[in-house]
């Protein structure tokens, strides 16, 4: 069966939402950001990673580039 995964690995989510590893550490550590530690292996499920995607879109607005 070639179902798609339901977590991500840090450099996954990474590329797909396009920030640093140190950015990702960054918003784990101000707990914004919540991961599964599965052995050494960090996940972070989707539907986590969507929900704070989201939260990226709300507070205070954007400057444009």
């Amino acid at each position: 069966m070639d179902e798609e995964a339901k977590a991500f690995r840090v450099p996954e989510f990474c590329r797909r939402y396009v920030i640093s590893r140190a950015s990702f550490y960054r918003e784990v550590a101000a707990n914004r950001l919540h991961i599964i530690k599965r052995g050494h292996t960090t996940l972070i499920t989707h539907i986590e990673a969507e929900r704070w995607f989201a939260t990226l879109c709300q507070g205070k607005p954007q400057q444009p580039i």
